[in-house]
């Protein structure tokens, strides 16, 4: 008995329209966030005047850009001189896991560009091997390329709470590392 080839030209059913529909809008609203956030990067620094809910804006926008980078740490630094190092780490670590959700968003799109590069490839295979884990040690690492690991998240469609969980715990770690330099290193200059 023969059997049918699919239809490729067949219209996507009820779901699959609401699935390429949340696509489209998720690639948009990760450009449009990007854009904007890239626009206002050199007025950021100005919300570190409004102590922890400062923090926290200027780490979501710094982690919200994909794939352009921003100073979020080196407010971080700074604040450490001024601030608890331990509430630094917990704004910054939640700014920063919501803002990488645009990462994750591109990558649950299936738009990413990101998709043809050797980084991309390496962390996807990380992230389909170690899961959760590698979310959490790719965040906690100063690493410039951690929206490519968001990527592929989405891709790999790692459950959003997992996600965010995983990329909180990191960020929030690594925040902690540079709060508590900066409030060191500002007693140290002053001895």
């Amino acid at each position: 008995m023969e059997s049918e080839a699919p239809n490729i030209n067949a219209e996507p059913t009820g779901s699959g329209r609401w699935l390429t529909i949340a696509r489209i809008l998720a690639i948009l609203v990760v450009v449009a966030l990007t854009v904007f956030i890239y626009s206002v990067r050199d007025q950021a620094e100005e919300l570190a005047a409004y102590g922890y809910p400062g923090i926290f804006l200027i780490s979501f926008m710094t982690n919200a850009t994909v794939l352009l980078p921003a100073p979020g740490i080196a407010v971080v630094f700074a604040m450490g001189a001024i601030f608890n190092p331990i509430y630094i780490a917990l704004a910054a670590g939640a700014g920063g896991a919501l803002g990488e959700l645009s990462g994750y968003l591109a990558g649950f799109s299936g738009q990413a560009i990101v998709e043809r590069t050797d980084i991309y490839a390496r962390f996807h295979g990380w992230i389909d091997k170690y899961g959760v884990i590698a979310v959490l040690i790719l965040a906690a690492l100063p690493n410039p390329f951690f929206d490519v690991a968001g990527v592929a998240a989405g891709i790999s469609k790692m459950p959003l709470p997992r996600f965010l969980l995983a990329v909180w715990v990191g960020v929030t770690l690594k925040m902690l590392l540079f709060a508590w330099i900066g409030s060191t290193s500002l007693s140290w200059l002053l001895e």
